[in-house]
């Protein structure tokens, strides 16, 4: 059986000494010893709002965390009280009373100093995140210790206690990242719930009726109501909505609470040692139900991947974070909204490039016909990731992350155009290969080298052109790709030009010197002809007998076409 860890009173568990978080080494001591599970049950909230009250009760006390109704508040640092769980015997209860924030010695502290600042007119960083920086840090520590963190305010549910907790949320975010690496890109929608705590959010002296559109309403609803993203795109509305779609991601389990004036306000400062019969009925059965809720729906500390946190491990992620925090990793909360704008801004443009690039893939299939297909799926896109960017974005001050976002855009665009004109030669260039291929193949095979080959070989290029450009998706590049492998074939042509212009000669040539033969020839015959002394026929000789016929008919029998001798007279 597990040891029984027995705290007759709370005990500090992280104080501040000179500016820095320390952890008290008494109560480490104590959380090491618990060996059981631990539910970790943190409040924060404004102080002298009633925190102390609600931990005492859950503890079954009416005494033990300070209550005080003085304008100075008497909880510093983070105080711990282990008590046995009332509804989970194998399990300790672990309270976590934290100093309250906005506290009035800090403010005064701080006032003090910019008093200093404005007469020496500089501006010191440090000056600033002092005291307020405090409250950061115990905010931030609080939610990344408890499995049920309680957000307690005044009142109603306003924008400043809704950014106050994001601001938080996030920035707990940061600095788990920072001193746990493991849990760095965790993506698992699983795995991220596991580790975050549930939001109990509980109202002060609550004073509005619960009702919506004439209706009755409960406490869940109207915190549901006040973290309900508004429809719209314009930047109030993207800065309206982030921190209450932050706080949902969040927080996956929220509930809330509303508490009455427990009693008459000059009877508060007694509340103490007040009996339940002298507090208001409703707020002591508000009081109940609350204690009823923790005991019942609270669950054990866990960490990523399942683990069931421990007193030891409880210790030891006190160290982690406490240490985290002394080194610097935590921004104050004056840097806190610049440091989460930025972040915030750059997710913005890295969802809206990623959305652009999702966009652009499923739509544009390279390469495009034209340079404008290509130019209306870009603006198109551009379009839409600039919507994302301004539904993701957070005090975007002059624009810087948009205009960012637009550079990046432009550089997208830039990088398609080269990837289209690649495509596009690629495609291009295995066409022509593909078309000119069997006339490559007559070129090497001398089809083309004969006497009108040139002719032919032209005749056939232009065939082979009317088939390309016929080819369907071959986008911008397809003159300019066809022009550089014609001009690559040049010199094929030139050969095939000189050879065919060269055997034409050659059969000229023939033609003349054949021409010059029969000539020869020719006159062998007319002077044989002329030396046998053959006369010429004449219309007296005999019938039957035929005229011997004259050198003219001779040379139309072979064709001659040159000139003769003249005749010698008698």
């Amino acid at each position: 059986m597990a040891p029984v860890i027995h705290m007759p009173e709370p005990l500090c568990l992280v104080k501040n000494t000179n500016g820095r978080l320390v952890a008290n080494p008494k109560a480490l001591t104590i959380l090491s010893a618990i060996t059981q599970p631990v539910v970790v049950v943190a409040i924060v909230g404004l102080c002298r709002t009633g925190k102390s009250y609600l931990m005492n009760r859950l503890a079954g006390k009416s005494k033990g965390f300070s209550i005080r109704s003085t304008v100075q508040p008497h909880t510093k640092g983070i105080w711990m009280w282990c008590v046995p769980h009332p509804k989970k015997p194998d399990h300790t209860l672990v309270l976590l009373d934290t100093e309250g924030l906005g506290d009035v010695e800090k403010l005064n502290a701080g006032c003090q100093r910019e008093v200093a600042r404005l007469k020496a007119r500089s501006r010191c960083a440090q000056c600033e995140s002092g005291d307020k920086k405090n409250d950061t840090q115990i905010f931030v520590l609080a939610l990344l210790l408890s499995s049920t963190f309680v957000y307690n305010t005044m009142n109603k549910i306003d924008q400043r206690d809704i950014d106050l907790l994001h601001y938080v949320t996030e920035l707990s975010g940061l600095l788990r990242t920072v001193s746990s690496p493991d849990l760095d890109g965790i993506e698992d929608a699983a795995d991220f719930v596991s580790i975050c705590p549930d939001l109990v959010w509980t109202l002060r002296d609550f004073y509005l009726d619960l009702e919506a559109h004439g209706q009755l309403i409960t406490a869940d609803e109207y915190l549901e109501n006040s973290l309900r993203p508004k429809q719209g795109t314009d930047q109030g509305l993207q800065n309206f909505n982030l921190p209450r779609l932050c706080i949902q991601k969040f927080f996956t389990v929220k509930k809330c609470f509303i508490f009455y004036l427990p009693t008459l306000r000059k009877k508060l400062a007694q509340l103490e040692t007040l009996r339940d019969d002298d507090l208001d009925p409703e707020f002591v059965q508000q009081v109940a139900d609350f204690c009823s809720y923790i005991f019942s729906h609270s669950n054990a500390k866990t960490l990523l991947g399942g683990i069931k946190v421990n007193g030891s491990r409880l210790e030891s992620l006190v160290l982690t974070y406490v240490n985290a925090i002394s080194s610097g990793d935590l921004p104050c909360m004056e840097d806190a909204v610049l440091a989460l704008a930025e972040i915030k801004n750059l997710a913005a443009v890295q969802k809206a490039i990623a959305h652009y690039d999702q966009q652009m893939f499923q739509k544009v299939q390279l390469p495009t016909e034209t340079l404008q297909e290509l130019q209306d799926l870009h603006r198109a896109s551009e379009r839409e990731a600039i919507e994302v960017f301004m539904k993701n974005s957070f005090k975007d001050v002059d624009q810087g992350f948009q205009k960012k976002l637009e550079t990046l855009l432009e550089a997208r665009q830039d990088d398609f155009h080269k990837r289209n004109s690649e495509a596009s030669l690629d495609r291009c260039s295995a066409l022509l290969q593909d078309i000119f291929h069997p006339l490559e193949g007559d070129v090497k095979r001398g089809i083309y080298l004969t006497a009108g080959g040139h002719r032919l070989y032209v005749q056939k290029t232009e065939e082979l052109k009317a088939k390309y450009y016929q080819e369907p998706r071959k986008g911008i590049q397809a003159e300019e790709a066809l022009q550089k492998y014609l001009q690559s074939k040049e010199s094929v042509r030139d050969r095939i030009l000189q050879t065919d212009l060269a055997l034409i000669e050659r059969e000229k040539e023939m033609e003349e010197h054949a021409a010059l033969t029969t000539c020869e020839r020719q006159r062998n015959i007319v002077a044989q002809v002329k030396d046998s002394g053959i006369r010429q026929p004449s219309c007296h000789s005999p019938v039957g007998v035929e005229a011997p016929r004259s050198i003219s008919e001779l040379q139309c029998d072979v064709g001659w076409t040159g000139g003769l001798p003249q005749e010698r007279s008698n």
